[in-house]
C-alpha cells in the first residue's frame, strides 16, 4: 500500500467515482471517499445502477453530493478520484478525463494490480475483501467523524464484498473496519435487511434458467460450470444470483454470462485455488478478485463470449492436482526374491492393499512389477507361502510422470485397472497413488450427499493443505516462531522435510497454550537433531532405539525431535515396532484424528498445515475419532486417552470409537497390558485440572475394574476427589515454591475405600517402586487416623498439632483435607501447613557447648523441649531459647 498523503485542496473540481455496474461496496467507498474529500461531487461513470437506484431514492441518498454525468463540465474537473476500480475501461465516459496530463488522479482499489492500471498521485491498494475497507481504516487513522447513517452504507459494503466474512478473500482488516464502523452507531438491521434480501418472481425466474443451461467443463483437471441466460430488459443483482447458484449447486467455480438489453454482463466466483476468476475475467475487459469477478462487453454476442471464456480458462486454470501432490512417498516395496508370506506381513505391516516389486541390479532398484493383497491372499490359501512375489506379480502396468494430472491418473487407473499407480521421476520411483487414493479424491470432487458435506476419509489420503503463517504470527510468540523457522531452514540444509505436529498444533486452533514442541523429520532425526543443536549450541540427548532425540536449549526450553516412523504390533497391547517412514504414515500410527495435524517447516512451504484425516472437521466438531478400526486392539492405553482429551476439551468420544472402546473392555485387551504402562495413563488423567469427569467415564465404560474391582464411583467418592480439587486449589493459590505430585493426592483419593489388603493388591498390579507402597499402603492410613484424632481431640496445642502432622508429606496433608468433612480439622491441618510447618529452632549443638552443655541424648530432648516452647508462642528471639535451654538442664 503507497503512503496516505492527505488530499491537497484544489482550485479545480474533484469527481469521485467508481465502476460502472456499481455494487454497495463501490457506493460505501464513493462515500468514505466524500468524507475525505469534502468539496469533490460524487458521480456514477454509467447510467446502469438500477441496482442501487431504489436504494437512493428510498433511504440515504441525501448523505451524498450526487451530480449527474451529463450535468459535468469537464473543462473544470482538476482532479479525479477512483475508488474500488484502477482500470479505463470499467468508468465508462470519465475515462476521457485521463487524456489530459493536467488530471491529479487518486486511485483508491483492492483489487489485483495489472498492467493497465490507471497510474495516480496517490495510490492506496491493497488485498481486502472489501475495497471499503481501505477507506476505512484512513478515516479511523485521520479521526474523521461520521454519522450512524454514513458508518451504515460503509459497513454495508464490507458485509456485501465479504459475503458477511464468509468469502475466502475476507481478511482480518474487514473484520477490523466493521467493529470501526459498528462502534460509530452502524445499524446491522438495516445492512442484514439489503443483504438477505427476497427474490422477486423475475429473479428466481432467471435463477432457474441459469441452473438450466448451466455447462460442465473440465479443465485441466479442475471442473468449471459456466452458464449463459438472456433478458430482455437489465436484471439488478446479477451477482447476487450468481453467488446464490454457486451454493445451492455447491460448485467450486462458476462462470455466468448474461445478456441483457444491448450488453454482455459476465459473472464469476470461485471456491477453488485452482481458477482464479480474476485473471480469467481480465482478458475480457473486467476485473477483480481470484474468487470473485465481473465484466461488461458491448459489440459481442453471447456465443462469441462464451468461446472466448472456455478458450481463457484452457489457458489460464492449471489443476494443481497433479500425480506429485496426490501421491504418497516413499512408496512401500518388496525385493522380487521375498517370499509371499514376507509379503504378506509387509501388507498387515503397513495396512495396504498392495505392494511394488522391485529388482536390485548393480546396486539400482528396477520397477518390475506389483502384487496385490488379494493375489497373496490366494497365495497362501494354497499353501504356497514359501514361493517368490516374483512368480505371481503383475508385470504389466502403466506409471505416471510426477506432473500428470487427475485426467492421466484416472485414465490409467481405470483403462488398465490398476489396484496401485507407480509415479516415477528419472527412472527412480517417487510415490505411488492406490485407487483409494483416487476414489477418495474423485469422490471429495463430485456433489456430496444432501447436505452437501463430504464423507469423513479416515484413510490416508491427498491432504487437504492451507497456510497459516499468519494464524502463527498472532498465536505465536516471537521466538517460538523464530525457532520453528530455523528448524525449517536447517532441514533445508540437510536435505530433509520438517513438520510440528500432534499436541501443539491441535492446542494451536483451539487456542490453548502449549509451548512442548514436537518435531517430526523425513529421514534421519537424530543426525538432523545434532546438527541443529551444534548450531544452536544446545545440549542434545538421543534414542537411537527410537530414532528420537531432545535437544535443550541453555535456558532449559526443549524440543523433542523424531524421524518421521510408522509403527505396528506383533499382538494385542503389545509395545510397537518402530519403522522409518514419511509424514504421511507417521501421522497415520497417531491415536486420534485430532492429533493428526502437521505444519510444514521448510522455507519453501512454511506454514502449510496439512491435514490427512479430517482433524480441523473433528475440531471443529469436538468429536474424538480413532483412525482406524483396530486402533484399540493394537494399543488398549488410547482408551485412557481418548477419555482424558473428551474430558479436556469438552468433546465427545465418536459413536464408532465408543464401539469399538466397549469391543476392547469386552475382549479383554486391557488384561494385556503392564501395570506400569496403565498407570502411566491414568497419571495423566489425575494430572488434569479435574479428573472427576474422566474417571466417572472410566467407570461407564468398565475400566476402573483394571485398577480394581472393589473401586466404585458412589457419591462419597465423587465427594472427596471434589474435595481434593479444592485442597490442590487451596494450596496453590499459597504460590509456595515447593513441587507436589498432584496425581498422587487424586490417587489416594481414589483408593481411599480399599483396605489393606486391596491396597497392596493395587501396588502389585502397577508395579510400585517402595516409596509410592509406602505412602498408599502405610502412610496413607497413618493420615486417616491422624484425621480421627484430630477430630476427636481438638483443640490442641500448637506444639501437640505440630507433633502430630509433621511425619507427613504434603500429598497426604492434602490428602487429609480432601477426607475429612470437620471445619475445624481443616482449619487446624490449614494452620500448621502455613504457619507452624517452618518454625525451627535457631539454637545449634555449639550453641549448647558454650553454655556449658556436655554433648549426648540430652541434646535432643532439649531441641525438642525447645522447639514445642517456640511452637506454643513462649519463645521469639534465639536469645529467649538459649535462656530456655539453660534452665531446662537440672
Amino acid at each position: 500500500m503507497a503512503s496516505r498523503h492527505p488530499p491537497k485542496k484544489t482550485n479545480g473540481l474533484t469527481v469521485i467515482t467508481t465502476h460502472v455496474n456499481a455494487d454497495f461496496d463501490a457506493l460505501a467507498s464513493m462515500l468514505a471517499a466524500q468524507k475525505l474529500y469534502p468539496e469533490a461531487l460524487v458521480v456514477f461513470p454509467g447510467s446502469q445502477e438500477k441496482n442501487l437506484k431504489n436504494f437512493f431514492i428510498d433511504s440515504m441518498a441525501y448523505l451524498f453530493n450526487m451530480a449527474d454525468i451529463g450535468h459535468i463540465d469537464f473543462g473544470k474537473v482538476t482532479r479525479l478520484v477512483l475508488v474500488d476500480t484502477r482500470q479505463a475501461r470499467r468508468i465508462g465516459k470519465l475515462a476521457k478525463l485521463l487524456k489530459r496530463k493536467d488530471i491529479d488522479i487518486h486511485v483508491y482499489d483492492h483489487h489485483p494490480a495489472t498492467d493497465r492500471d490507471i497510474k495516480g498521485s496517490v495510490e492506496v491498494s491493497r488485498m481486502s475483501g472489501a475495497n471499503v475497507t481501505l477507506l476505512t481504516e484512513i478515516i479511523a487513522e485521520k479521526g474523521i467523524d461520521i454519522s450512524a447513517d454514513e458508518a451504515t452504507i460503509m459497513c454495508l459494503g464490507i458485509y456485501e464484498d465479504t459475503g458477511s466474512f464468509t468469502f475466502p478473500s475476507t481478511t482480518e482488516q474487514d473484520f477490523k473496519a466493521a467493529a470501526f464502523l459498528l462502534s460509530k452507531g452502524a445499524n446491522l438491521n438495516v445492512v442484514s435487511d439489503l443483504i438477505a434480501r427476497e427474490l422477486s418472481p423475475e429473479q428466481v425466474g432467471l435463477l432457474n434458467d441459469m441452473i438450466q443451461s448451466a455447462t460442465r467443463y473440465n479443465v485441466n483437471g479442475v471442473d468449471v460450470v459456466v452458464t449463459t441466460v438472456t433478458t430482455e430488459k437489465y436484471m439488478p443483482d446479477f451477482a447476487f444470483l450468481v453467488q446464490k447458484m454457486l451454493k445451492m449447486e455447491n460448485l467450486d467455480a462458476l462462470f455466468a454470462i448474461g445478456r441483457m438489453e444491448d450488453k454482455i454482463y459476465v459473472v464469476a466466483r470461485s471456491r477453488n485455488n485452482d481458477v482464479d476468476v480474476g485473471s480469467v475475467i481480465s482478458p475480457l475487459g473486467g476485473g477483480g478478485h481470484a474468487y470473485a469477478a465481473s465484466a461488461s462487453i458491448k459489440g459481442d454476442t453471447l456465443a462469441q463470449v462464451e468461446n472466448k471464456l472456455v478458450e481463457i480458462l484452457y489457458d489460464k486454470v492449471k489443476a494443481q492436482r497433479q500425480a506429485k501432490n496426490l501421491m504418497s512417498s516413499p512408496a512401500i516395496t518388496v525385493s522380487n526374491d521375498v517370499s509371499c508370506r514376507e509379503a504378506n506381513d509387509l501388507l498387515t505391516r503397513y495396512n495396504i492393499n498392495a505392494l511394488l516389486v522391485i529388482e536390485n541390479t548393480d546396486e539400482q532398484e528396477r520397477l518390475c512389477g506389483y502384487i496385490t493383497r488379494q493375489v497373496i491372499e490366494k497365495v497362501l490359501y494354497h499353501k504356497l507361502e514359501a514361493v517368490q512375489v516374483a512368480e505371481y506379480m503383475t508385470t504389466e502396468f502403466a506409471t505416471v510422470e510426477p506432473e500428470a494430472d487427475l485426467n492421466e491418473v484416472q485414465e490409467k487407473i481405470i483403462e488398465n485397472k490398476q489396484r496401485v499407480l507407480p509415479v516415477i521421476a528419472n527412472s527412480k520411483i517417487a510415490g505411488v497413488i492406490t485407487r483409494t487414493d483416487l476414489l477418495n479424491i474423485l469422490v471429495r470432487q463430485s456433489k456430496k450427499d444432501a447436505t452437501g458435506v463430504p464423507d469423513p476419509l479416515r484413510e490416508p489420503t491427498h491432504a487437504q493443505t492451507r497456510n497459516v503463517v499468519k494464524f502463527m504470527r498472532e498465536r505465536l510468540a516471537k521466538r517460538l516462531l523464530n525457532i520453528l523457522k530455523t528448524i525449517g531452514e536447517v532441514a533445508d540444509e540437510c536435505g530433509y522435510g520438517a513438520y510440528v505436529v500432534g499436541g501443539f498444533v491441535r492446542d494451536l486452533f483451539l487456542y490453548r497454550p502449549d509451548e512442548d514442541i514436537d518435531i517430526v523429520i523425513e529421514g534421519d532425526g537424530i543426525a538432523f537433531a545434532k546438527t541443529y543443536a551444534k548450531l544452536q549450541k544446545a545440549r542434545i540427548h538421543t534414542y537411537e532405539k527410537f530414532g528420537t532425540a531432545v535437544i535443550i536449549f541453555e535456558d532449559g526450553f526443549k524440543i523433542d525431535i523424531a524421524s518421521a516412523r510408522l509403527e505396528y504390533y506383533k499382538f494385542p497391547a503389545a509395545l510397537p515396532i518402530v519403522e522409518m517412514s514419511s509424514i504421511k504414515l507417521d501421522l497415520f500410527r497417531r491415536d486420534f484424528t485430532i492429533n493428526t495435524l502437521a505444519i510444514q517447516l521448510n522455507s519453501e512451504k512454511f506454514g502449510t498445515l496439512i491435514d490427512f484425516f479430517s482433524a480441523r472437521k473433528d475440531l471443529k466438531e469436538k468429536i474424538i475419532r480413532v483412525l482406524h478400526n483396530l486402533s484399540f486392539v493394537e494399543d488398549p492405553t488410547r482408551v485412557f486417552r481418548a477419555i482424558r482429551f473428551e474430558q479436556r476439551f469438552g468433546f465427545t468420544i465418536g459413536k464408532l470409537t465408543h464401539r469399538l472402546i466397549k469391543n476392547a473392555v469386552n475382549m479383554g485387551f486391557f488384561r494385556g497390558l503392564s501395570g506400569r504402562r496403565v498407570l502411566t495413563e491414568l497419571k495423566q488423567i489425575l494430572q488434569e485440572d479435574n479428573p472427576l469427569p474422566a474417571i466417572i467415564r472410566l467407570n461407564e465404560l468398565d475400566l476402573l475394574t483394571f485398577i480394581h474391582p472393589s473401586i466404585e464411583v458412589d457419591n462419597h467418592l465423587k465427594s472427596i476427589l471434589n474435595s481434593a480439587k479444592q485442597a490442590l486449589a487451596w494450596h496453590d493459590l499459597l504460590f509456595l515454591d515447593e513441587s507436589y505430585m498432584k496425581w498422587v493426592v487424586y490417587f489416594l483419593a481414589l483408593i481411599h475405600s480399599c483396605d489393606p489388603q486391596r491396597s497392596q493388591e493395587i501396588c502389585d498390579r502397577f508395579e510400585l517402586a517402595p516409596y509410592y507402597r509406602k505412602m498408599f499402603c502405610n502412610e496413607r492410613f497413618a493420615a486417616e487416623n491422624a484425621v480421627l484424632e484430630l477430630t476427636r481431640h481438638l483443640p490442641l496445642s500448637n506444639s501437640a498439632l505440630y507433633r502430630r502432622l509433621s511425619e507427613f508429606r504434603t500429598e497426604l496433608i492434602l490428602f487429609m483435607m480432601a477426607i475429612t468433612r470437620n471445619n475445624n480439622v481443616k482449619k487446624a491441618i490449614s494452620y500448621y501447613y502455613t504457619g507452624l510447618r517452618k518454625i525451627e529452632v535457631s539454637i545449634r549443638g555449639k550453641d549448647l557447648i558454650n553454655i556449658g552443655v556436655e554433648p549426648g541424648p540430652i541434646y535432643r530432648e532439649i531441641f525438642k523441649a525447645t522447639l514445642d516452647a517456640k511452637l506454643n508462642g513462649e519463645l521469639k528471639t534465639k536469645k529467649d531459647e538459649l535462656d530456655f535451654a539453660r534452665n531446662y538442664v537440672p
